[in-house]
């Protein structure tokens, strides 16, 4: 696995990595200082602003921006990476043994394999990513013809039906079939 130990700082030609990342990284930074913006002009138009108070705001809109952060996902073959801002988490994806899909406020993915590793995903980062999918769906495979991915295989389905449901949604748009 040493290969896609650094895959997502400069991802290999095989390796497929999330398009929209650096836009959401973008929009991160634009949700915080803006917040940041806010919060200062409503302080200062109170005519309570003051260094404590400035130093409050930007360790909140710090606090945002740590928690807004997208988790970058790179996937080659045999190997998924997920690298946020403080972790990097790891899965072989030739040696899956669980996908579980948990719903919840943010609907995630979680993948684990053989040798203990576990990462976990935003679905709409697959489906924003049809490369990244096709990657992962096809070591998935792999892992199912194996024996090892005794459980998630409907999770998968489930994620390749919305992929392709929105791929075809995207064609019929574009070529004005809709």
């Amino acid at each position: 696995m040493g290969s896609g130990t650094d895959a997502c700082a400069q991802p290999p030609a095989e390796a497929a990595h999330d398009r929209h990342w650096a836009k959401d990284v973008r929009s991160t930074i634009q949700c915080s200082t803006t917040l940041w913006v806010l919060l200062l002009l409503i302080d200062w138009g109170a005519g309570s602003l003051t260094p404590g108070r400035c130093a409050l705001w930007v360790a909140l809109a710090a606090l945002l921006f740590v928690i807004l952060y997208p988790n970058r996902v790179c996937v080659g073959e045999g190997w998924l990476v997920s690298r946020g801002l403080l972790r990097t988490r790891r899965v072989r994806t030739d040696r899956l043994v669980s996908v579980r899909c948990l719903d919840g406020v943010s609907q995630r993915l979680v993948l684990r394999d053989a040798f203990g590793g576990r990462v976990e995903i935003d679905p709409k980062v697959l489906v924003a990513n049809p490369p990244l999918w096709y990657r992962l769906d096809e070591d998935a495979r792999l892992s199912t013809a194996r024996g090892s991915l005794t459980c998630g295989e409907t999770a998968l389905r489930r994620v390749g039906v919305r992929i392709d449901r929105e791929t075809a949604q995207t064609v019929f748009k574009v070529s004005g079939l809709e």
